[in-house]
């Protein structure tokens, strides 16, 4: 086998790994959990210290990125046949 290919397969395979995973992770678990309220879908606010509706999530679960990317050319495929 040629050195140079070999050296290409061996720089190019971990990226495409990490990719494809992080592909698979965005179509079986499209959510995860919310960094700022820890899932819980409350944070407290300074002051007076109770509980509000976290502004970032609506239910303590989030959208990954990876699959707002994928809604985004999904819709943008769809719209472009109408």
């Amino acid at each position: 086998m040629d050195p140079l290919l070999t050296a290409a397969i061996v720089i190019a395979a971990p990226p495409t790994l990490v990719t494809l995973g992080y592909a698979g992770l965005c179509w079986v678990a499209p959510f995860k959990t919310c960094k700022r309220c820890a899932g819980t879908g409350q944070t407290t606010t300074r002051i007076l210290r109770r509980p509000r509706a976290c502004r970032r999530c609506d239910r303590g679960t989030r959208l990954r990125t990876g699959r707002r990317v994928f809604n985004y050319f999904h819709r943008l495929r769809t719209g472009a046949g109408r």
